[in-house]
């Protein structure tokens, strides 16, 4: 079990609730110039959650499960900021009220919490439902490992991303490690300590040679030579983990949305190729 300090976390409630599909505009251009009117952000996603491929959809930036944001705007940064990956979340509004699911990432720009709940509740929820997650994770540091940085990770899910430790490092399962140089939107942020920021996948090469056709929502991955300690940087021999949180894009510079969940400025953390390292199995969900 890797040592954090869990007496020192603090839990509390922050609320959200359903935000449905919005349209500023109909066409999105994709990066060939092709105009696009496809499913987006927002809603009730019934036939993608954590665990399903997130890839090839006939959809842009798609969230897996329900999207959530809280209406003041205020309130939403909190939301959106101390809510972690993993967090408990329950509804506590309408036909659903008392079902538990859990949150799987935070997407900056429009500013949504995503959360999973089994298939049977989502049949049960509206647009109007609300949710409670007791916000727990923000402010975890490592006993033994004061040069990584922890956020957005809720500290049970922590224990169940079968980590391991070998002389002085962490090993981390993940699906796919992911070059510093296909990271793009999301670039220039102050602070990762809410939203995502995307892999682009325009390039074919790249593409094909990092299987990036196989990713799924939930997938824990590696970025290499980036850290994230605050905004995002380049930094050589840096290690970024982070979990697949929307879909893929047809947008100039996106891709994929990662939520970060530790990042290092030193090759204190290493990756393990496991193509079952995703949330869906650390949450035990099942659709």
């Amino acid at each position: 079990m890797i040592k954090f300090n869990e007496k020192q976390l603090v839990m509390q409630s922050v609320e959200g609730k359903v935000h449905p599909p919005i349209m500023k505009r109909q066409y999105r251009t994709g990066s060939d110039g092709r105009p696009w009117i496809l499913p987006a952000t927002g809603g009730i996603t019934y036939n993608f959650q954590i665990g399903d491929g997130c890839m090839g959809l006939a959809g842009d930036h798609v969230e897996p499960g329900v999207s959530t944001k809280n209406p003041d705007s205020a309130m939403d940064m909190a939301y959106n900021t101390l809510t972690c990956v993993g967090n408990q979340a329950k509804v506590i509004t309408g036909e659903a009220k008392g079902a538990i699911g859990y949150v799987t990432g935070k997407h900056g720009g429009i500013d949504h919490v995503m959360i999973a709940f089994e298939q049977e509740v989502l049949e049960k929820l509206t647009i109007d439902d609300k949710f409670l997650v007791k916000a727990c994770g923000q402010g975890m540091t490592l006993t033994d490992y004061p040069e990584i940085t922890v956020m957005n990770l809720d500290p049970q899910l922590l224990n169940k991303m079968g980590i391991e430790e070998v002389d002085g490092c962490l090993i981390v399962p993940v699906t796919k490690v992911i070059p510093a140089a296909l990271m793009g939107s999301g670039l220039g942020s102050d602070t990762m300590l809410s939203g995502d920021y995307d892999i682009m996948t325009r390039d074919s090469k790249s593409f094909e040679e990092l299987g990036l056709q196989e990713l799924r929502f939930g997938d824990i991955v590696m970025i290499q030579d980036h850290c994230n300690d605050h905004g995002p940087d380049y930094c050589q021999g840096a290690v970024t983990i982070g979990v697949i949180i929307h879909g893929d894009s047809y947008i100039s510079g996106h891709g994929p949305g990662v939520t970060v969940l530790m990042s290092c400025r030193q090759p204190k953390i290493k990756a393990k190729l496991d193509p079952s390292a995703n949330l869906a199995k650390y949450l035990n969900f099942k659709k």
